[in-house]
């Protein structure tokens, strides 16, 4: 099988309404609904994949559930790197089955997720305890061409992941990294 390299950049909008309404105005159509992705990054306990600047994700989202494995991001002006993925009957399950092999849970999160399709890219609103941000994913020209119609450049790109984006979040206010959860009367 030949890897998947995945292309994304993410871009901060000031609310929901205001991301929605740029991303349908440039003519990108529905694709998938608002709904809650619940992710859970694992690891061993010595951190290898951290070490190695890799990810292992399993997504619980509307019954749906998928286990991701990404690698090293590289070198560019969006980000790039190595995606795996496949759809897994049960979520939960399989995050039990990963811990009783020696994975643990080390972070969590959570946002709500639309998503829309124009030519060669996937666009998603995304609602996160942080604030709103547009994700692009697809092809370099795309992603520029998509960005360039929402009114943003290369230097409004933001490359990191939630987690980096959280973690830069939390050292800016002093507070400690937990995981990046809504509020229970925020969901």
């Amino acid at each position: 099988m030949a890897a998947i390299l995945e292309r994304e950049i993410k871009l901060r909008f000031a609310s929901t309404k205001e991301a929605r309404a740029a991303v349908l105005s440039t003519g990108a159509t529905p694709l998938r609904g608002r709904r809650l992705q619940e992710d859970c990054l694992l690891d061993t306990p010595d951190e290898m994949l951290r070490r190695r600047r890799s990810v292992l994700r399993v997504r619980l989202e509307s019954g749906k559930s998928l286990l991701t494995f990404k690698g090293p991001v590289e070198p560019a002006p969006m980000k790039v790197r190595e995606e795996l993925e496949t759809v897994v009957g049960d979520g939960p399950l399989l995050v039990r089955i990963l811990e009783n092999l020696g994975f643990h849970v080390w972070f969590r999160y959570q946002k709500y997720r639309e998503e829309f399709a124009l030519e060669d890219v996937i666009v998603a609103v995304d609602e996160t305890p942080l604030g709103t941000f547009v994700e692009i994913e697809g092809g370099n020209r795309g992603i520029a061409g998509m960005a360039e119609a929402l009114g943003r450049g290369p230097n409004d790109y933001l490359l990191d992941s939630y987690r980096g984006l959280f973690c830069e979040h939390c050292r800016k206010r002093g507070l400690p990294v937990t995981d990046m959860l809504f509020d229970d009367d925020e969901s």
